[in-house]
């Protein structure tokens, strides 16, 4: 098989030129750590809470806990997303040169059944969407048709090359960047946010694929891996997050990782401190973040509990997680959630830390293992990065 054949067709069906770059995987970070940055978003000012009950102080909830865990979880779907990025090769349209980016893209939904006396029965995958993606820059498109037909009609044309077929591989999508740069952009970064944004889309899809059949409700509620703080998008089927909102009535997003220097207190001092000094199974208040209208005036409640005692693990964040919930009506925008709804949320999320993915994930203080083991089913998906990267 030429290795070259794919970017070549590229570059002779586009006008442009391909080099012979060297090709590798952007790594992923899997390792615990701490974000120190204060500069990525807007402060959460913990004056505005988002719960009815008005108390600085963090919650115990190892009673709720307990008295839940005789009952029925209140998670059943476990969502993530994972995608990998590749460098795949440099090409050139009059005098300058972009990158040529591809990836890998897979999310995946599971739920655990559970026996009629609550023991467990099974974990099975309820969906997925599995497939990889290619990255150009707008410049590609030198005809003056619109961007969509033109990458698409490229793709189909990609698909016909016979080691895909061969290879029984298809491109599902032919993505575009557009070029110009601002502040400390860099071309392969935009390349990179277009894969991320098509993976977000894809979670959102799921998320309203479960909630047209049904199957999401206040007895079987979906954890998210990460935030649900989706960015506003440009493009992709579920671009305007506030009308997608009531989508995401039972769903909450859990982070393994978070920026906990945004949290700040009635003196606008960094609530950082307070949040590593949590108590086990304690949670702190819930509060407000409202991100403005650039977000479709969509709000969010968000609150922070600690799973694992501090020392056991290996950082003053490791085992605790970030929480989010969107808020749904004007009411719940203006007085918040009610403390009884987000401390059994909190309860049946203190339930889920056992067992451990210990010595499996370095992150394993943070994980909650049905979020894990979709983690992994997602990544089971991907081809090999030697295997993948051979294809261009």
């Amino acid at each position: 098989m030429d290795k070259k054949k794919i970017v070549r067709f590229i570059a002779d069906e586009t006008q442009g030129e391909c080099f012979t770059s060297f090709k590798y995987c952007y790594d992923e970070n899997n390792t615990p750590s701490i974000n120190y940055n204060d500069q990525e978003k807007e402060y959460i000012n913990l004056k505005d809470y988002a719960e009815d009950v008005h108390n600085p102080q963090p919650r115990d909830m190892r009673s709720r806990a307990e008295i839940l865990r005789q009952g029925p979880p209140l998670f059943k779907y476990f969502l993530d997303g994972s995608r990998r990025v590749y460098k795949v090769d440099d090409i050139q349209y009059g005098k300058k040169v972009f990158p040529i980016v591809s990836g890998q893209i897979s999310v995946a939904c599971c739920a655990r059944e559970m026996n009629d006396d609550n023991t467990y029965r099974s974990f099975r995958h309820v969906m997925e969407q599995s497939y990889p993606v290619l990255c150009l820059p707008v410049s590609a498109n030198s005809e003056g048709i619109d961007n969509s037909v033109f990458f698409r009609n490229l793709r189909d044309k990609i698909n016909e090359l016979p080691q895909l077929k061969a290879a029984n591989i298809s491109i599902e999508k032919v993505l575009y960047y557009l070029t110009k740069i601002e502040g400390n952009e860099t071309l392969e970064n935009k390349g990179i946010a277009r894969i991320q944004d098509e993976m977000i889309d894809c979670e959102k899809r799921i998320v309203a694929y479960l909630m047209g059949k049904r199957l999401l409700n206040q007895d079987n509620y979906l954890i998210k891996d990460g935030s649900i703080q989706y960015k506003p998008m440009k493009t992709g089927d579920f671009k305007e997050l506030s009308r997608i909102r009531n989508n995401y009535r039972h769903v909450i997003g859990v982070s393994k990782k978070f920026n906990s220097n945004l949290m700040k207190d009635n003196k606008d001092q960094s609530s950082a401190g307070a949040i590593a000094k949590l108590k086990l199974y304690h949670r702190t208040p819930a509060f407000l973040w409202q991100p403005g209208d650039e977000w479709g005036n969509v709000n969010f409640a968000i609150w922070y509990v600690r799973l694992r005692a501090i020392d056991k693990t290996s950082s003053p964040y490791a085992g605790i997680v970030k929480v989010e919930k969107m808020l749904m009506t004007g009411h719940e925008a203006e007085y918040g959630l009610s403390t009884d709804e987000i401390d059994t949320i909190t309860a049946h999320l203190i339930n889920e830390r056992n067992p451990v993915c210990y010595g499996n994930d370095a992150r394993w203080a943070n994980h909650l293992y049905p979020v894990y083991m979709t983690e992994c089913y997602c990544k089971s998906r991907f081809k090999s990065d030697y295997y993948f990267l051979n294809l261009f």
